[in-house]
């Protein structure tokens, strides 16, 4: 880091009111959606400034305050870094510090919109059904407690202030990688909320609106280096920047709450009827792609996706798994060629100035599978099309989680299911019999996809065990 270099500040014009509460501010969320935000407060005005709320540490709150909750955003080109300063977040609040006036916030009238990237996790669902999972610890602590936890605590504890106080609810609007985010996240709020008391549940039934979302732009994590080399490149001190991609993405259903929204329109989102095909397209051909390079990538040893797809054995794997298995079972979006969509995605992937690790992508996979993989498998599987290289990645994937790589090295498993999972793994004797303990595991598996792949899972489990992740993904895609 240069010596003496100011800290980054607002630049002092004057910044829109909060209208957008936002749960879960990560990188993603700073990367993309404030991103849009902030362009169409600029091109059509509204006070739709953002506060944040981090649900579990102060991290993000303390990088982001001394430098007025401005940052950076760093566009990763092939030809170089675009850095840009975003102010659109007006503060940040810690949950767990003062859950009280989070509630207070999201009570305000003047809020219109809380949005979310909490994860698949923060959801608190059983990703394989998606219902309320009523037995998860924060679930359990918000059903009685007026402060919460979860995320479906918040909303629904904040939604019922509103409802007593006689104003109208916000519109919550998920941006997290789920399929039917909008209808998961209005199902576990009217679940938690039912219990909690059935009136307020039919209240926001009737009144409360759930737009889906799509959301894609690549934003690998924010390492010292990129901090450093920001700091060389614009001569201030950011301790809070993220990198992203040049592409993005915001595909959103346009259903809000009185119609009240930024004209995120103006600044190229696209606002539709359904969501559906464009998640589908991009649930299953980005991020289910991502998650089988991830798994096979670190397991062959390669770091980053830019690595893996730079290996013509992977470069073929992931250009088989679109063709052969995931664009026969996808309709097409409104104006979307699926054939020039996966060209796109493989230069992405190929982007040298996306550091994307695999170890990254490859976290909570126990979460991901269902939407990213396993819809696509078990529909192939109904169609009677095989899918040699998604039960590869399905059982690279039960490889991964035994903790273990090709080469007897730890491996530092991120899965809020990662216990039971090594569990599993480890008190099986053969690989077989691994393969069948982990599609026992009902927060992943249906009890009907797991009898239906289980033998092709043993069968390309045996394959990594006996000929490593590299063999295995160039004899699937011959």
């Amino acid at each position: 880091m240069p010596a003496d270099l100011p800290r980054l500040a607002p630049t002092g014009d004057a910044r829109p009111a909060v209208g957008i509460v936002h749960l879960g501010l990560g990188a993603f969320f700073r990367a993309h959606g404030a991103i849009y935000i902030a362009e169409a407060i600029a091109a059509k005005g509204g006070e739709w400034g953002i506060l944040g709320v981090s649900l579990k540490s102060p991290g993000t709150r303390d990088l982001l305050r001394p430098q007025g909750f401005a940052y950076t955003a760093v566009e990763l080109a092939p030809d170089g870094t675009k850095p840009r300063v975003v102010e659109v977040v007006r503060d940040v609040l810690v949950a767990p510090e003062d859950p009280q006036a989070v509630l207070n916030e999201m009570a305000d009238p003047a809020v219109k919109i809380v949005t979310l990237t909490v994860t698949e996790k923060g959801y608190c669902h059983e990703p394989s059904t998606g219902a309320l999972n009523l037995a998860h610890p924060d679930i359990q602590h918000d059903l009685s407690n007026p402060l919460p936890q979860s995320a479906p605590g918040f909303l629904v504890r904040a939604l019922d202030m509103r409802r007593k106080a006689g104003m109208r609810p916000f519109t919550v609007m998920t941006c997290d990688n789920l399929p039917e985010n909008g209808r998961v996240v209005r199902g576990v709020v009217l679940e938690l909320a039912r219990a909690i008391d059935p009136a307020l549940a039919d209240w926001i039934a009737a009144e409360g609106r759930f737009p889906a979302t799509m959301v894609d732009r690549i934003v690998p994590a924010t390492k010292p280096e990129d901090v450093t080399e920001l700091a060389t490149l614009t001569g201030y001190d950011d301790q809070a920047p993220v990198m992203h991609e040049p592409f993005r993405q915001w595909v959103i259903e346009d259903d809000f709450v009185d119609n009240a929204r930024p004209d995120l329109g103006a600044v190229g989102a696209q606002l539709v009827q359904d969501v559906t095909a464009f998640e589908h397209m991009k649930l299953r051909m980005l991020n289910g792609t991502h998650s089988s390079l991830a798994y096979l990538g670190y397991l062959a040893g390669h770091e980053t996706i830019a690595d893996t797809v730079a290996d013509p054995v992977f470069a073929r794997f992931v250009r088989h798994l679109w063709q052969a298995e995931i664009i026969p079972a996808l309709m097409p979006p409104p104006g979307e060629d699926l054939n020039a969509y996966a060209n796109a995605l493989f230069d992405r992937y190929a982007n040298p100035a996306i550091r994307h690790r695999t170890w990254q992508i490859a976290m909570d996979g126990s979460q991901k599978l269902p939407q990213r993989i396993l819809g696509t498998l078990s529909e192939n599987h109904a169609a009677g099309r095989s899918s040699p290289g998604l039960t590869l990645a399905v059982a690279a994937w039960m490889r991964y989680v035994g903790g273990v790589d090709e080469n007897g090295q730890p491996i530092d498993v991120k899965d809020p299911l990662a216990d039971k999972l090594r569990a599993l793994s480890d008190g099986a004797d053969t690989g077989a019999d691994k393969v069948r303990a982990l599609l026992s595991v009902r927060d992943v598996f249906s009890a009907e996809l797991a009898k239906t792949i289980a033998d092709d899972v043993i069968a390309a489990y045996s394959m990594l065990e006996q000929n490593g992740a590299s063999a295995a993904a160039q004899e699937v895609s011959k």
